[in-house]
């Protein structure tokens, strides 16, 4: 029997990765710890420090956050490990400490796999989602490919190990879970969005957005290699003859130098424009000034960054690959196009681009109507019905 649905719960949110970092993963988890703390609960977040030092503790507005004492992963910009033994001994002593109802893990690697092993030990129920690909290791990775290919299936065995103990496994889509019963073993797996306040990236009544002369193509997220910002680039170049199109990339990482050199190889240093880290507010009026958004990523299990452009009732062109396709239908409320092919992307986004005003809004308030399914609300209810103890089939009833 589930618990009263009007007691406050102590939530433990374990994560390998929170802000400062800058990903899906990182953002979902402070929006849950957010909307659980505004709901009235205890909210702890435990994760890997972001500089050298012992472990620590802030009082942040959402939560209080745990950081663990780590190491920098010498092939990734901010990414920070934790050794397995210190993260089982602080975990185990943090869970003795505050004594949460659950243990809510987003990850299986290092701080997950310390927390599931000892939420287990204490009987201290346990949900787990997943956010990772398995394959987003391999950039950062030195390896050949045929030994890339044994670290990825190891990674989904372990996943499949260590998730398989917890109540309840999630991930943001339904794609996902198919994927994860394919390689990690993991045949109940429950699709609940990371969820969007749609809201925050509405136009604002009395809200006024000076709009550039010039097309515009909007993207928002980490430069990394699986994002594939140089296909998007390339596009843009093969755009330049027929639609003055610009390009506004929001975001940094590891390519940024790279894609700097890509786009003066190719001539467009005045149509890209690389904006960095931006403020909420900045992003908000960002994608309101865009006139097409794309996602050209391939290993994305739902795209938070489409859903937030999708809820500014932007058209989407994303890549046809693992989780986007669900969001976007042809013609619609934008394209899919071939993954790695600048040609076919450069056709989609002309083709947005070159419709008219009304097609163009038509497309937006398609995408809008598709992000608002998407209710942060619902997916905080659906999280707070496990953590009280619903079964996956009295959860799966209310997908």
């Amino acid at each position: 029997m589930t618990e009263a649905a009007d007691r406050k719960l102590t939530v433990l949110i374990a994560a390998d990765t929170y802000p400062p970092d800058v990903n899906g993963a990182s953002v979902f988890c402070y929006r849950l710890a957010r909307a659980l703390h505004a709901r009235g609960h205890e909210v702890h977040v435990v994760a890997a420090r972001n500089e050298p030092g012992a472990d620590s503790v802030e009082y942040n507005d959402e939560a209080t956050i745990h950081r663990l004492q780590s190491v920098r992963a010498f092939t990734h910009e901010y990414y920070r490990l934790v050794f397995p033994r210190h993260a089982r001994s602080s975990i185990g002593a943090l869970l003795e400490e505050i004594r949460p109802d659950v243990v809510h893990v987003q990850c299986h690697y290092m701080i997950g796999d310390a927390a599931i092993t000892e939420a287990e030990k204490r009987r201290v129920r346990t949900i787990s989602t997943n956010h990772f690909m398995p394959e987003n290791l391999e950039p950062f990775l030195p390896f050949p490919q045929w030994f890339l290919d044994i670290v990825s299936r190891n990674s989904w065995k372990d996943m499949g190990r260590l998730m398989r103990k917890t109540a309840a496994v999630t991930t943001p889509t339904a794609l996902a879970a198919r994927t994860m019963a394919e390689h990690a073993g993991l045949d109940h797996v429950l699709p609940i969005s990371n969820g969007i306040d749609s809201s925050a990236y509405e136009l604002a009544p009395g809200e006024t957005i000076e709009r550039p002369e010039h097309p515009t193509v909007l993207f928002v997220g980490r430069l990394a290699v699986e994002k594939n910002v140089d296909v998007l680039i390339r596009a843009i170049g093969e755009l330049a003859s027929t639609v003055d199109a610009h390009l506004e990339i929001v975001g940094d990482g590891e390519q940024r130098t790279s894609l700097r050199a890509l786009v003066e190889e190719l001539g467009l240093q005045d149509r890209v424009h690389f904006l960095g880290h931006i403020s909420d507010e900045e992003l908000h009026r960002s994608y309101l000034r865009a006139d097409v958004f794309c996602q050209p990523g391939t290993a994305e299990l739902q795209s938070l960054v489409s859903l937030e452009a999708m809820s500014a009732s932007r058209p989407v062109v994303l890549a046809d690959a693992l989780a986007l396709p669900h969001l976007v239908t042809d013609g619609d409320n934008g394209y899919l196009f071939t993954p790695g092919d600048p040609q076919d992307l450069a056709a989609k986004l002309g083709a947005v681009l070159t419709a008219d005003a009304g097609e163009r809004a038509r497309m937006g308030r398609s995408s809008h109507e598709r992000a608002v399914q998407h209710s942060q609300d619902k997916t905080v209810d659906l999280f707070e019905m496990l953590y009280r103890g619903a079964t996956v089939e009295e959860v799966r009833a209310q997908l």
